[in-house]
């Protein structure tokens, strides 16, 4: 084998670099906006990928920062179900000479306002100050003019409210720093306690309050409870050996200080993929661009790259050449969709927070965050993609034969057509289909994805040449040639049509997509929103702290115009440390068949088992399949026994569901709270009468001090406001895919004319020759027009059943294996003929056009150039 040497290299080097700038450099002078179209769809591509990823990456860096501040450094926490514990284990590990520290820690959540009625979402934490201060500092109070005693002694001071800078801003509160005193009220069932605020902490995250343990334990109803113990060893102690002695009660448990930030990245994760693969659907339909316009340039250089080959220039020369053109294109791509996405993504962290419409991320705003390895990734995939697009353009100007390209008679063909290998790369996509997540996630799904559309795109001859057979012999002269030439060119519609069947396929499979999630969500609010009238405490987030008398519902339906009220009540539970917290729902269930949007058949209960309806993402995270029994934990820690009875679709909770009947609920834990009240109207009522009552109500329920504030402690909301806010959010959130569907159609039709406009430059010749035996340059035209229509109907049949396939993996494979819950596959009809009538009128328009603009001189006299 010959050594290349380094003088060799430099050499080639050197000549690849003269014939970028003799050759590559003035096609892109004469034809800037075709290069520039293609360098954008890279720079898009990149962009939305690498804003995605840096989003993020800031939010959950900004998120365990928060975590982190907020929990300190103890070696580990007491944890157990959030209605806390006895406080008395506190004495016990406090005393456990194996123990440095200990300190007894209470976590809420509770709707704060300030003096002008503004209203947000607040986690108090309760401290003891001495022993805080040692573990967790960011806890520490900052005290406003600490200089003097009486300041100082308000660190003990049960009422005193410190607050963090976010909760400040969201409060439209002064500065810290400020002399003034301000008060802020805070949520107890349908009470506003009034607590000074007076000073600051320096934890960051979501809004937060910290005050004196006994003050929250007082003032929210934890008097003898504790959220967590925060516990710091001796050096050299045995940590396990401790956990044992201490012979905890069931449901306690020592929990690492990182482990919400963990459960918050893994429950995250599975949206943060989705996001970063339908950024990079855009970057996929890119290289498809950049294939066709190389296609186009190599087509119109091919005389030129044929000199060249006679004058000495190599097969694989011409290859490095138009792969060299598409890295560098790729490469300028990269660079501007990095710079592009770290501001797309400082401008998302700005507006969004970091939540992308998750919701993962509540409270948390993140600064941005570069990160030098994501941009090296991303600015690859750029590259990559570009000479992706690029391969096969380099392969025609490598097979050229330059004597017959020299003489205009176009690129010869290589190779024997592999009809096999188009249905081979299909079915092993239909293959991953059936593969199971790896690490939660649906990578052999989207394999699976990338397979079928591969496959697809390399079957398009053997497609078009499937169908054209079976089309029969058109009379009209024009027709009957362009047929004949699609049927003996088929090897062409790879270049016409490929671009066509994958941005058609990709925009089918996302209408699809949408349409069947849309439809399923439509139908589960019908079945789940059966009332005419909904009213809650307001801020259901802190369903915990902020809720509603137990008798609140036998007076509302005592109101004039309302036939019936029904209650529920929403609490949370911990079943893994690694998943997010389970709601806990308890309502009234009469026929849980008509009542409950149930996926399959009930199962039977016996006398004295308690029946459970779980959402799907039971199944799925804990393996709560129907008819089996399941432990389910309360919130006072207890574990009980019950059967499942029915599994029902929840697209509101990613985490999962449990729903008791309240009876059942009431009994297990002596809990008579409500938080959501459902009302059926009478037909004449009137809705404004009837949330005025429930106003009376609540003021003459609560104390004196806040009765004139009733209208801030309640919200309601009819079925069709709920209905249409759902749907409205819905729409929002997939909004990016309409924008995606736009792009990838808008691809396809360009790499179309291209493809076209290409195939025009290598056909003068027989153009010429059909001039010579008396067709006009309209029946050219019309020609060329046929064939697109043909080639572009072809496309839009595969496109379409392509898309289908895709579809069916999304909405019954990756949907469920990411969000744990599934949809029925709906088929917008109309929808879908209307893209694909568009896609056939703008294909056939399009060819038209690119024939007419690249047929536009004599084309008898090129005839002359073969002689």
């Amino acid at each position: 084998m010959t050594e290349i040497t380094p003088g060799q290299r430099l050499r080639a080097s050197s000549a690849l670099r003269w014939q970028l700038s003799q050759l590559s450099w003035p096609e892109l002078r004469h034809q800037p906006w075709r290069h520039l179209t293609a360098w954008l769809a890279v720079v898009l591509g990149v962009a939305l990928a690498f804003s995605v990823q840096l989003i993020n990456d800031s939010a959950l860096s900004e998120f365990s920062a928060a975590v982190r501040s907020v929990n300190g450094q103890p070696d580990f926490e007491l944890r157990a179900q959030r209605g806390g514990f006895d406080e008395a284990i506190y004495a016990r590990v406090a005393n456990d000479p194996r123990v440095a520290l200990a300190s007894p820690v209470i976590e809420i959540e509770t709707n704060g306002w300030d003096s002008g009625g503004q209203r947000i979402v607040l986690r108090v934490i309760g401290i003891d100050p001495l022993l805080a201060a040692q573990l967790s500092p960011d806890l520490l109070p900052r005290l406003r003019g600490s200089s003097t005693i009486d300041a100082r002694m308000s660190l003990f001071d049960p009422e005193a409210v410190y607050l963090n800078a976010e909760a400040r801003r969201r409060l439209s509160l002064p500065d810290s720093s400020a002399d003034a005193a301000v008060n802020v009220k805070l949520q107890a069932g349908i009470d506003l306690l009034d607590f000074p605020v007076r000073g600051s902490i320096a934890a960051g995250g979501q809004p937060l309050a910290v005050m004196d343990i006994a003050g929250v334990q007082q003032r929210f109803g934890w008097l003898g409870r504790l959220s967590r113990i925060d516990v710091r060893l001796v050096p050299g102690a045995d940590r396990q050996a401790l956990l044992r002695e201490l012979a905890l009660p069931p449901g306690v448990r020592a929990a690492e200080p990182g482990e919400s930030a963990q459960r918050v990245s893994n429950v995250s994760r599975a949206y943060r993929v989705n996001l970063t693969v339908l950024a990079l659907v855009a970057l996929f339909t890119g290289a498809f661009l950049v294939f066709s316009i190389l296609s186009l340039s190599v087509a119109k250089r091919l005389p030129q790259l044929a000199l060249l080959g006679v004058l000495g220039l190599s097969a694989n020369e011409r290859m490095r050449l138009v792969l060299a053109e598409s890295a560098l294109l790729g490469a300028a791509g990269s660079v501007f969709g990095l710079a592009l996405g770290t501001g797309l993504a400082a401008l998302a962290l700005r507006l969004l927070a970091g939540d992308l419409g998750g919701g993962y991320f509540p409270g948390v705003t993140p600064t941005l965050q570069f990160s030098p390895a994501a941009a090296l990734i991303y600015g690859g995939l750029g590259v990559a993609a570009a000479m992706f697009g690029g391969w096969l353009p380099a392969r025609i100007a490598r097979d050229i034969a330059p004597a017959q390209a020299i003489k205009g008679l176009g690129a010869a063909e290589s190779g024997s057509p592999r009809n096999w290998l188009g249905p081979a790369l299909m079915l092993a996509g239909a293959a991953l289909a059936f593969a199971p997540p790896i690490a939660g996630l649906p990578l052999p799904a989207y394999a699976a994805v990338a397979l079928l559309l591969l496959g697809g795109i390399v079957s398009v001859p053997a497609g078009v040449g499937a169908l054209l057979r079976g089309v029969a012999t058109p009379r009209n002269p024009l027709v009957l040639l362009a047929v004949q030439r699609s049927r003996h060119q088929r090897h062409t519609a790879t270049i016409a049509v490929a671009g066509v069947v994958a941005a058609l396929a990709l925009a089918v499979a996302l209408t699809v997509m949408v349409a069947s999630f849309r439809e399923s969500v439509t139908q589960w609010l019908d079945t789940v929103l059966p009332a005419d009238l909904y009213a809650r405490t307001a801020g259901g987030a802190a369903a915990e702290t902020a809720y509603l008398p137990p008798g609140l519902a036998i007076a509302v339906a005592g109101l004039p115009g309302v036939s019936r009220v029904e209650t529920q009540r929403v609490t949370q539970v911990q079943i893994s440390a690694d998943q997010p917290s389970v709601a806990l729902i308890a309502r009234p269930l009469p026929d849980p068949a008509r009542r409950l949007p149930l996926v399959g058949e009930l199962a039977t209960v016996a006398e004295g088992e308690i029946a459970a309806y779980v959402s799907e993402a039971m199944v799925s995270l804990y393996g709560a399949r129907l008819g089996t029994l399941f432990m389910l934990p309360l919130p006072d820690a207890r574990r009980v026994a019950v059967r499942v009875a029915g599994i029902w679709r929840d697209y509101a909770r990613q985490g999962g569901a449990v729903l008791l009947a309240d009876a059942d609920f009431e009994r297990l834990t002596g809990d008579r709270r409500v938080n959501d009240l459902a009302i059926w109207l009478e037909t004449d009522a009137s809705l404004a009468a009837v949330q005025d009552g429930i106003r009376r109500l609540v003021a003459e329920q609560a104390n004196a001090s806040t009765a004139n504030q009733a209208q801030q402690l309640i919200e309601f909301a009819s079925v069709g406001e709920i209905r249409a806010t759902s749907l409205r959010i819905f729409d929002r959130s997939f909004a990016v895919t309409y924008w995606l569907q736009a792009v990838a159609i808008a691809i396809g039709l360009f790499g179309i004319a291209a493809s076209f406009s290409a195939q025009v430059l290598a056909r003068r010749k027989e153009f010429g020759l059909l001039a010579h035996l008396g067709l006009t340059r309209r029946q050219i035209l019309t020609l060329v027009a046929v064939e697109g229509a043909v080639w572009t109907a072809a496309g839009t049949l595969l496109g379409l059943l392509l898309g289908i396939a895709v579809s069916v993996i999304l909405v019954k494979v990756v949907n469920p294996q990411s969000f744990h819950w599934t949809m029925d596959l709906v088929m917008p009809a109309w929808r879908l003929a209307a893209l694909c009538l568009a896609v056939m009128v703008a294909g056939t328009t399009t060819a038209w056009i690119a024939a007419r603009s690249a047929a536009g001189r004599d084309l008898a006299a090129a005839v002359k150039e073969d002689w």
